[in-house]
C-alpha cells in the first residue's frame, strides 16, 4: 500500500512538472483561475504558475502597456485636445467630449482608475500621432521585453483576435512598468478628480483590502472573463499576481500574495561592526549598519563594493558603500568602514 501511494505521488509530481505547475503543501490556497502566476518582481522567478503561457483575450489589462508607454513618453502635464476618434468608444468610458482639453496625467488616471477606453485611445493618439502608430509601439515593446505570447491590436483591450496575451507576459510587463515611478504612482492611486468634474475611483479593490498593494489593473469582457493583475510590496520584496478567467479574483489574489510572501525568510545579511567583505587590495570592510533581507531558500545576494573618495583612512572611518543585488537588480545599499588601516600600495 505504501509503495502504491509513493508511486501515485511520483506520478502526480511528474505530471505537474510536465504541465509547468509546481506541487505544493496542503496550505496552498485553492485558486479558481484558469491561468495564473505569482512572480517575484525583482528576480522574475515564478513562485507558482497555472498555464502561464496559454494565450487568450486580456481585456483592459491591455491598458498596462498603454499607460507604461505613455508614462515613458513623459510630459504628463501637457494639455491634450480630445480628438473625435476618441469620443464614444464602447465599454468603460470617461465620457470625453471632442475638443475638450485634459492633461496626459488626467488621461492616465482615466485609463488606469476608471478603465476608460476613450481615455486610453486619446492617450495613444496623443503619444504616437495615431492609434495604428501607437499599437505598433506596443508590439515593438512587447517584442523587446520577450513577451512571446502577446500581441496588441488596440490600446484599450476591447475584444479582438489580434489582441491577446498570457499570465506570464502580463507579469513580466508589469514588473517592467512598475520600475517607472509615474506608472507606479498612477497605478496605486485610489481616487482622483479630473477636468469636467469627473471623480475617479480605482476599480482595484485590493488597494483597500490587501496589505502593501501598489496596483495594478482590472479587466473584464464577457468573452475574456475576469482578469486581475496585482502587485504588492512587503518588507522590501515585490510580488506580482496575475489571474485570467477567475470568478473569485479578489479572494484568490489576497490568498496567493499572502502565500507568496510566506515563501521568503528574514535573513541577516550584515551586522553593524562585523566584517562584511574584503576590499580589492586585501583590506577588510565592516558594515556600518544592520541589513536584513527577505530571501528565498538558496537565494544569495551579490555584494559590489564602491570605494570612498579618501585613500588612507583610520579604522572605523568611512570606506564607501556596498551595493546589494539579487540577480541584476539592486535591492539595498550599505555604508561600510575600514576594519584596519588601508594598505599603502
Amino acid at each position: 500500500m505504501k509503495r502504491k501511494i509513493l508511486q501515485i505521488a511520483a506520478f502526480l509530481t511528474a505530471l505537474c512538472l510536465c504541465l509547468g505547475t509546481p506541487v505544493f503543501a496542503a496550505d496552498f490556497p485553492a485558486v479558481s483561475a484558469g491561468c495564473a502566476v505569482v512572480m517575484d518582481a525583482e528576480t522574475g522567478e515564478l513562485l507558482w504558475a497555472r498555464h502561464p503561457d496559454t494565450p487568450g483575450l486580456i481585456a483592459s489589462t491591455t491598458k498596462i502597456m498603454t499607460a507604461y508607454l505613455a508614462c515613458r513618453a513623459g510630459e504628463l502635464e501637457r494639455s491634450v485636445v480630445i480628438p473625435g476618434e476618441a469620443v464614444g468608444v464602447e465599454g468603460s468610458s470617461l465620457y470625453l467630449r471632442e475638443g475638450e482639453q485634459l492633461t496626459r496625467e488626467e488621461l492616465l488616471l482615466g485609463t488606469m482608475l476608471q478603465s476608460g477606453n476613450d481615455a486610453a485611445l486619446a492617450l495613444a493618439i496623443d503619444t504616437a500621432g495615431s492609434e495604428a502608430a501607437f499599437v505598433a509601439q506596443m508590439n515593438a515593446e512587447a517584442q523587446a521585453l520577450g513577451l512571446q505570447n502577446t500581441h496588441y491590436a488596440n490600446p484599450h483591450g476591447l475584444d479582438s483576435e489580434g489582441n491577446y496575451g498570457c499570465a506570464r507576459d502580463l507579469a513580466v510587463l508589469t514588473a517592467k512598468a512598475l520600475q517607472n515611478p509615474d506608472f507606479r504612482r498612477v497605478a496605486s492611486t485610489r481616487s482622483a478628480s479630473v477636468t469636467g468634474d469627473r471623480v475617479l475611483t480605482n476599480h482595484n479593490k485590493l488597494l483597500w483590502r490587501c496589505p502593501g498593494c501598489i496596483g495594478v489593473k482590472t479587466g473584464y469582457t464577457k468573452a475574456a472573463g475576469r482578469l486581475l493583475v496585482s502587485a504588492a510590496e512587503r518588507e522590501g520584496r515585490t510580488l506580482i499576481c496575475v489571474t485570467i478567467n477567475d470568478p473569485n479574483d479578489w479572494r484568490d489574489h489576497m490568498a496567493l500574495l499572502d502565500w507568496g510572501f510566506a515563501q521568503y525568510e528574514a535573513r541577516t545579511v550584515a551586522v553593524a561592526g562585523q566584517r562584511l567583505m574584503t576590499a580589492p587590495g586585501g583590506s577588510p570592510l565592516v558594515a556600518r549598519a544592520d541589513l536584513t533581507l527577505r530571501l528565498r531558500p538558496g537565494e544569495e545576494p551579490r555584494l559590489v563594493y564602491l570605494p570612498g573618495l579618501a585613500s588612507d583612512l583610520l579604522p572605523g572611518a568611512d570606506a564607501g558603500t556596498v551595493k546589494v543585488y539579487l540577480n541584476t537588480r539592486q535591492v539595498a545599499e550599505l555604508p561600510v568602514a575600514w576594519e584596519t588601516r588601508k594598505k599603502q600600495p
